[in-house]
């Protein structure tokens, strides 16, 4: 929903947007990320719903780009994410080895069986659509947005169905960004998530699965060792009052939690 020159001017004074065209500036662009300590590199592999001047369908870098950038992060021992809604630019993300996928609205047996082939990661983050087409004439989302995010609706659910049914590897995501229960996409609401991957077809320990064991692999080389209760790995422990593989709703409601642990250490949440 920003302008074009607002991400300029923010790529330019050395935050984390960045507009890059041509290679050498995909070269410099990735640079520049790693210098500001980024840890995972992200890229937008084709347009989205929330921008005006782009489609969701449309390729957004060309293949030689999106290799120079996969192949500058895995210098680094980066993973590179790709936001990605249509088929070309999905395509081209795995062929060119980004680790995860973001959205895949329009997978299809191609594409599915290439994420299987090269071990990608897709992250669905059905929540906000769902919030989007739910609310948003209400939240001043604006027209162009709105009629992009109704028009991959039902589409990005068969996706998302469909990969599940193949047995992509799926981790829990949801592009939450803004604060405040009255906001378009609160921070806190994660674990709703989870309900619509079982309304997808996934088990409700799948779903969990998606948001512990496989979530950190999103990070590739800089995962932390978390997500699993193992030897080595982070003690981050949920218990709750009731059954979440009877209910994953459960999990939605802080009421149900009993006590958190965090990295061994449990959490006081009385002024929580």
């Amino acid at each position: 929903m920003f302008p074009t020159s607002y991400i300029h001017a923010l790529g330019a004074a050395g935050y984390f947007f960045q507009l890059c065209d041509g290679i050498s500036e995909c070269l410099r662009g990735v640079r520049n990320q790693l210098r500001l300590g980024a840890r995972v590199i992200k890229v937008c592999a084709s347009g989205g719903v929330m921008s005006e001047m782009d489609h969701p369908v449309h390729q957004q870098f060309s293949d030689d780009e999106l290799q120079a950038i996969v192949g500058e992060a895995g210098r680094a021992e980066r993973i590179v994410a790709a936001h990605c809604h249509g088929k070309p630019g999905i395509m081209a993300a795995l062929r060119a080895g980004c680790g995860t996928i973001e959205h895949g609205s329009y997978l299809d047996e191609e594409a599915v069986d290439l994420m299987i082939q090269r071990k990608a990661i897709l992250v669905p983050t059905r929540y906000i659509l769902e919030r989007l087409i739910a609310l948003g004439p209400k939240m001043s989302i604006p027209d162009y947005a709105y009629r992009k995010v109704v028009a991959i609706g039902d589409q990005h659910k068969r996706s998302l169905q469909l990969a599940i049914r193949k047995g992509v590897r799926i981790a829990l995501g949801t592009d939450i960004w803004s604060t405040g229960e009255g906001t378009i996409a609160p921070w806190g609401q994660n674990a709703q998530e989870l309900v619509h991957l079982v309304d997808a077809g996934m088990k409700p320990l799948q779903a969990i699965e998606a948001a512990t064991a496989n979530a950190p692999m999103t990070l590739g080389p800089q995962a932390p060792k978390s997500g699993q209760l193992k030897a080595g790995y982070d003690a981050d422990v949920l218990a709750v009052r009731k059954d979440p593989l009877g209910d994953i709703a459960v999990l939605t409601s802080p009421e149900n939690l009993i006590t958190v642990w965090k990295s061994g250490q449990a959490i006081d949440r009385s002024t929580r």
